[in-house]
């Protein structure tokens, strides 16, 4: 044997490393190697790294194949984005756009494949047969669109299933999002308190997650018995909003604010404004909901609840390893913010809206 030479350096000239071999060369066991290499949470990170470092300084191969067939996975995911009401929507709309880049890393950062369906709906079990025809090892859907009743039986016959919306009763899937009820009355509280009071809600309210940011519109113009609540129905598309809203501004422009149930609807309804001859903030506040990348650089800059987008996806692929796991994961509410930008263009109200597991919603001045 040439001096430096190790066994690790002898076996890899000989032929491929087996998996044995390679436990005992990390002093773990087969099956800790095994977990590690298929991105197991049952593993600790720092052992996961080292064993996949030790497995590529000496040339492992795993046979996915074996593996995949003995574990019956497929070490894939299927992320749907369900086109109900709005079939037109793009998979560039910015919301669907960044939260697939997240998922995208966070899912093959644990060494799964993603299948992407963009789907309009067909029957009440539209989900079932797509399951059905796309077997992987799991399922996320981005938005419950109107597509509650089609999610629900998707459960009932399919797990692992994790959806992004809103907390609706008696709900047999797993949830995670912000609270668009609290969320919602936070934002239109926060324009009351600039003295706005014909305040206009801007969306389609037969959308589960806007019809709970609907439901928090109401609450906060209640409140307020000099408020006159009045609803814009808006597609979630940025040219059908423009057009929506000039028309609202044209028949009846006698609103001094408008809280769009999704930023999307808000970019529409400042160039709804301006092409009106009108003026943001001065004429007509304008606030959105998710804070997508465009919000800060709009004319003029939007105000908005924040939604971490970044957070929902890694929150999303958490509920899943989970439910991989056999657990049954709880709802889970992410953190909110408002974020007070040049569209509503007075000082910050601070406004707090929070409860057990529901978001610490609170205000926040952008820099």
């Amino acid at each position: 044997m040439l001096a430096g030479m190790g066994k690790s350096d002898k076996k890899a000239d000989s032929g491929p490393l087996s998996m044995a071999e390679l436990a005992k060369i990390a002093g773990v066991s087969v099956a800790s190697v095994s977990r590690a290499l298929a991105g197991s949470p049952l593993v600790a990170p720092a052992r996961r790294e080292h064993i996949l470092e030790l497995a590529q300084k000496h040339g492992y191969v795993m046979n996915t194949q074996a593996q995949s067939l003995r574990l019956k996975r497929t070490h894939a995911i299927t992320v749907v984005i369900p086109c109900g009401l709005e079939g037109s929507q793009p998979l560039t709309d910015p919301f669907y756009a960044e939260m697939l880049v997240h998922l995208a890393e966070g899912i093959t950062r644990l060494g799964y494949g993603m299948h992407l369906l963009r789907i309009t709906p067909s029957g009440t079990n539209w989900l079932s047969r797509a399951i059905g025809a796309n077997r992987t090892d799991g399922t996320i859907v981005i938005g419950q669109s109107t597509e509650h009743e089609a999610l629900q039986d998707a459960a009932r016959h399919f797990a692992p299933l994790v959806v992004w919306g809103g907390l609706l009763p008696r709900q047999a899937y797993s949830v995670v999002g912000t609270d668009n009820v609290a969320c919602a009355r936070m934002a239109v509280e926060h324009l009351l308190n600039l003295g706005r009071r014909r305040i206009v809600f801007a969306g389609d309210p037969a959308i589960s997650e806007l019809k709970l940011r609907y439901d928090g519109y109401l609450q906060a113009m209640e409140r307020t018995p000099s408020a006159k609540p009045r609803l814009v129905r808006v597609q979630h598309l940025a040219d059908a909003s423009h057009a929506a809203i000039r028309a609202a501004i044209e028949e009846q422009g006698d609103f001094d604010a408008i809280f769009a149930a999704t930023d999307v609807i808000a970019l529409g309804a400042l160039r709804a404004i301006a092409a009106a001859g009108l003026s943001v903030p001065k004429d007509i506040a304008v606030v959105g909901y998710d804070d997508i990348s465009l919000a800060a650089h709009s004319n003029p800059p939007l105000t908005t609840i924040r939604q971490d987008i970044h957070a929902g996806a890694q929150a999303l692929i958490d509920a899943m390893i989970r439910q991989l796991r056999g657990e049954r994961p709880q709802p889970f509410t992410l953190t909110a913010e408002l974020i007070v930008r040049e569209s509503c263009g007075a000082h910050l109200q601070s406004n707090a809206a929070s409860s057990s597991r529901k978001p610490s919603a609170r205000a926040k001045r952008s820099a």
